[in-house]
């Protein structure tokens, strides 16, 4: 006589016979790599698209990555001081165009809070507010954390910022949700990115032109028939070689260009246009203004 709970476990197993039996015969897979073949299988099967394997391999890719491999270094977090007037605070918000701030008292180590963007509007309608009452606490995790249990931890705590410490609890960078999710869908594109077939030098109506931060000297130097150089400051700097134009401001000016700030290399002025993650996405390049009036 069968026992009651075998037919009950027949009668949840919607398989047949012959499925059974071949996965019997051809296990799944028992390695990860053998997983990545596998939904490489099922793409070229078409049971699958090539954006939903792309977001399954980023899933298991995202298992190995810690905070450390995917934040915002520290040199490059774009933070508030206590101390800096609602004029200031209400600059810096809308040059960077982030929804959220840490906030550091005396030096940039010494996080007290973190700030949302929105928060602002409240000094605005009553100045007799002090900033302090508007902080949320901030979030410290460890370089080491790894993103599953942060993505874990941001959805159950709905924080959305989280600051990451070194092995000495220094501050050694920022991550965000948005940095997280980007490991499973790729980049998360806002009104200033462009598609990556959508070139990186742009005429403008008048007479200027957008250029990516991303864009290879070499090419703004032939776009613009101009040698790209900047003078060096020592000779150990002379024989750094930079790739990209937004890499060369960046050194030549000595700090992470911040919206609105420009900086002229020979006789073209670079207007930076927008930043994100602490990196130039767009500058305006024009003729500089010294050398069009000696012309």
């Amino acid at each position: 006589m069968t026992a009651p709970h075998s037919r009950d476990k027949d009668a949840s197993d919607k398989r047949s016979y012959w499925q059974r039996l071949l996965e019997f015969i051809h296990p799944g897979p028992d390695s990860r790599e053998e997983l990545l073949d596998a939904l490489s299988d099922a793409e070229d099967n078409q049971v699958i698209g090539p954006e939903s394997r792309l977001m399954l391999e980023g899933v298991l890719r995202m298992a190995d990555l810690t905070a450390g491999d995917v934040m915002v270094a520290a040199p490059r977090m774009d933070l508030i001081n206590i101390d800096a007037s609602l004029d200031e605070s209400m600059h810096q918000v809308i040059d960077t165009a982030h929804s959220r701030f840490p906030v550091y008292e005396n030096e940039r180590d010494n996080i007290v809070g973190i700030l949302l963007a929105k928060d602002l509007l409240k000094l605005q309608r009553a100045p007799a507010l002090n900033l302090r009452t508007l902080l949320r606490p901030p979030v410290f995790v460890p370089e080491s954390k790894g993103l599953n249990d942060l993505l874990r931890e941001f959805r159950n705590t709905r924080n959305h910022m989280a600051l990451v410490v070194d092995e000495f609890g220094r501050i050694a960078g920022l991550i965000t949700i948005e940095d997280v999710l980007e490991q499973i869908v790729g980049d998360i594109e806002d009104e200033f990115d462009q598609e990556d077939d959508a070139g990186d030098i742009f005429a403008l109506a008048d007479r200027t032109y957008r250029v990516s931060g991303d864009t290879s000297v070499e090419r703004v130097a032939e776009a613009f028939a101009t040698a790209l150089e900047v003078a060096q400051a020592d000779a150990a700097s002379a024989d750094n070689k930079f790739d990209t134009i937004g890499g060369l401001i960046a050194h030549a000016m000595g700090h992470v260009p911040r919206r609105g700030e420009h900086f002229d290399v020979n006789d073209l002025r670079f207007e930076v246009l927008h930043t994100k993650a602490g990196a130039v996405k767009w500058f305006k390049v024009y003729p500089a203004p010294a050398k069009t009036e000696a012309s």
